[in-house]
């Protein structure tokens, strides 16, 4: 059924005279950043990638991983990669985006390529980025120069790119229906495929370890394949998992396994052929990723932030800490020293961010569901969804104070202000 969706523009007259609305807004930092998708641990920092960019915490101590530092992106973070000064982010539909993270407290981006696909995923080789790019398949870019990433070769896949990793002059690609492709690289410039192995379900992710690749099968769990023979990849065992197998690690003779509203699933791997379940830790919100560094694993948990389980005793998985996230922040203005945040199920948040580098929260005031939000003088309007227009008393930041409200007919999906007026984009969403 043709699904439609109507935008009805509103036009409110405001009472009262307020000042000028804000202009020349730019990003200067956030608390609430959300939907963690894919985590890189070096040292004693790990590298997130989250809806709105790069965060990196220090995860010396695992029982209090803290904020560091954030780059903010256009694009939509997927999936992170590390080598030396820089971080690779793939940066869904904005392609691939090189962040100097020399210093970790700073990190800003040196260079960007704008692959022809969505970048999911990206895994590095020597001076190469090999970017799992949805439709558009494996993309190889070069980045002896950061600032100036340039492609030199791809391969396109049958399917979806959503995963990738590299071993030797391979790259082994979860290609989604299509399972998993077998790359040649050996020559940038000329990437081939030699071999497939196409799994029951939709391939998600890949980690290598020895002669086998280990494929989260989204809903089919995880596939154990030999890879001996390049060109003639074949399954050995697998194991079911009970939620949605998305990302996988290997250490030593397990298998840790990001398996969506399940959690994480600790499988013994010892017998490739026959792959069972040790043991899981059921997280709060939905696992996407895993990455394993010593006796813990951190796990990528959207809509739950970054959750570290110590993994000493891989038969009792046990959380230790965790960096949360709350919810979803639908949208920012910056005005002055405070950036305002429309935050879904928790309403409006303001934040000082009067230094950058340590954005503290303000203070809040309670809606259903903010999605949008425009500031003008003392005043804040929120866009509320299907309970309609807010207007919240900022004029002291610590202490908001909702001031008025409008109802319309329809959701609230986004508002503007100019002079007198706020002008109201609002939904309707029907079947045709």
């Amino acid at each position: 059924m043709k699904r439609t969706v109507l935008l009805v523009l509103c036009l409110i007259g405001l009472c009262g005279t307020f000042a000028a609305h804000a202009q020349n807004v730019d990003y200067v930092g956030s608390t609430l950043w959300t939907d963690v998708n894919d985590v890189k641990v070096v040292g004693s920092y790990a590298y997130c990638a989250f809806a709105k960019g790069l965060v990196i915490l220090d995860v010396s101590n695992p029982a209090a991983p803290a904020f560091v530092g954030q780059c903010y992106c256009q694009g939509t973070g997927q999936g992170v990669d590390v080598q030396g000064d820089h971080a690779y982010l793939a940066d869904g539909a904005s392609g691939l985006r090189v962040i100097n993270i020399t210093n970790p407290a700073a990190p800003f981006e040196e260079g960007l390529y704008n692959t022809p696909g969505t970048a999911y995923d990206v895994a590095l080789a020597r001076n190469y980025a090999c970017v799992a790019d949805g439709g558009s398949g494996l993309r190889v870019i070069s980045i002896t120069n950061p600032s100036a990433p340039l492609e030199v070769g791809f391969c396109d896949t049958p399917d979806d790119a959503r995963g990738v990793a590299v071993a030797g002059d391979y790259a082994y690609v979860a290609d989604g229906e299509s399972g998993l492709r077998v790359i040649n690289i050996a020559n940038p410039a000329a990437p081939s495929e030699v071999g497939f192995y196409d799994t029951p379900d939709d391939a998600q992710g890949v980690a290598m370890a020895e002669n086998y690749a280990y494929v989260t099968d989204r809903y089919s769990g995880l596939r154990v394949v030999n890879i001996t023979n390049p060109a003639a990849p074949t399954e050995v065992g697998f194991y079911n998992t009970p939620g949605y197998a998305k990302g996988v690690a290997v250490s030593e003779n397990y298998a840790y396994v990001a398996d969506g509203a399940s959690g994480l699933r600790v499988i013994n791997i010892t017998n490739p052929a026959g792959p069972f379940e040790e043991s899981f830790y059921d997280t709060p919100g939905i696992a996407k990723c895993v990455v394993v560094e010593g006796n813990y694993a951190c796990l990528a948990d959207f809509g739950s932030g970054l959750r570290v389980i110590n993994i000493t005793n891989p038969a009792a998985p046990s959380e230790v800490g965790f960096y949360y996230t709350p919810s979803k922040a639908s949208d920012m203005f910056v005005a002055g020293n405070y950036a305002y945040v429309a935050v879904q199920n928790f309403g409006l948040w303001i934040v000082n961010v009067s230094d950058p580098q340590h954005p503290t929260l303000a203070g809040s005031c309670d809606f259903d569901c903010a999605i949008d939000v425009f500031v003008a003088g003392n005043y804040a309007y929120v866009a509320d969804y299907e309970n309609g227009l807010w207007i919240v008393n900022v004029s002291d930041p610590q202490h908001p104070a909702l001031a008025g409200s409008y109802g319309t007919q329809t959701a609230v999906l986004g508002v503007f202000v100019a002079g007198n007026y706020a002008y109201v984009a609002a939904g309707k969403i029907g079947r045709a």
